[in-house]
């Protein structure tokens, strides 16, 4: 079957958010009317996963690998995948067939990391100015030449379920390839944001729902496993294997200290869903509407202004779901 845990982690992932939901009512709306993609193989391995009525026990994910294989032969299951960059790929290929119906986008941020940070003060770093010079200039339609520009990142609306990319893979020019950054970055449980992103924003409180976290030293060797939250309980899942394990353990995957002896299992794709601030604390199980998120690219030089909208989100719930638990240690 092959090496599929980068796309097990990142599919447990999206279970249990809203984007599950969102999901299995677009089944529910396109039955036998829609063309076999990508989409209608994630909608029938969700609808397979929810309908299950056994309580414990476990579904090869096999058609929709093989449909991903014959959508994009770059995922073959005998190489070192990222989850990351499979994510992207299922994001941006639902969305394509999704604009097509709704205008719904889909987006996630990948955020630079440092040692022994917090995510609230990365994602401060994300909205910093940046001066665009030498050769990066900025180019002045208005003046028809390079000009030195400042540039600066904001989340125009914020999501129902944020998805965070911690860059934990850097190039090393010196070194001509990746190395994983093992920073130590707390993620915090429950994520407060409003003027973060931008001073316009509500207030908006989310709740860490799932974690996708890359366990090795590099991005060519490796094993990806997920912790997700159900029904108020963290479950850890590596592929087919499932265990129950405590809240405080959550901090094994910050990553690593200066000088800590730990493994270096860390959390690499975030998940975060929105609180309704309406309602009582309970179970997510309510089918949520869809929302999206947009960031705003604005670039000012001398005599000039653009800006340049993309807008992204991914809806979804929690439930249980039959599937998986982690092995550490080098494996694909």
């Amino acid at each position: 079957f092959g090496n599929t845990c980068y796309c097990n982690s990142v599919l447990q992932a999206l279970y249990y958010t809203m984007f599950r939901e969102r999901v299995l009512v677009y089944k529910q709306q396109t039955k036998g009317g829609k063309k076999d993609s990508l989409l209608t193989a994630l909608a029938d391995l969700f609808h397979s996963i929810a309908s299950q009525k056994r309580k414990v026990g476990t579904l090869a994910p096999k058609k929709f690998i093989q449909k991903l294989k014959r959508e994009n032969e770059a995922f073959d299951n005998f190489q070192q995948q990222d989850a990351h960059e499979f994510f992207n790929y299922l994001i941006n290929h639902i969305a394509d067939i999704l604009v097509r119906q709704k205008d719904e986008n889909f987006l996630d941020l990948s955020v630079d990391i440092e040692q022994n940070s917090s995510l609230l003060s990365c994602l401060k770093c994300f909205s910093n100015l940046e001066t665009m010079q030498h050769e990066n200039k900025y180019f002045c339609e208005f003046c028809s030449s390079k000009q030195e520009a400042t540039k600066r990142m904001k989340l125009k609306k914020l999501p129902l379920v944020l998805a965070l990319h911690l860059k934990r893979f850097k190039f090393i020019e010196q070194m001509s390839r990746h190395v994983k950054v093992n920073s130590r970055v707390v993620f915090p449980l429950e994520l407060s944001l409003s003027s973060t992103f931008d001073e316009s924003n509500p207030e908006r409180v989310y709740d860490l729902v799932s974690v996708v976290v890359h366990c090795g030293c590099g991005p060519n060797r490796g094993h990806y496993i997920t912790i997700v939250k159900s029904h108020g309980l963290w479950l850890l899942f590596d592929d087919d294997i499932v265990e129950k394990i405590d809240p405080s353990h959550i901090e094994e995957f910050y990553g690593l200290g200066s000088d800590s002896p730990r493994s270096n299992d860390s959390g690499y794709l975030l998940f975060y869903q929105a609180r309704d601030p309406s309602a009582p604390p309970q179970p997510t199980t309510a089918v949520p509407a869809a929302s999206a998120a947009s960031t705003a690219t604005t670039t000012t030089a001398t005599g000039s202004s653009t800006a340049t909208t993309t807008a992204g989100n991914s809806g979804h719930s929690n439930q249980g779901s039959n599937s998986a638990r982690p092995a550490r240690g080098d494996r694909a």
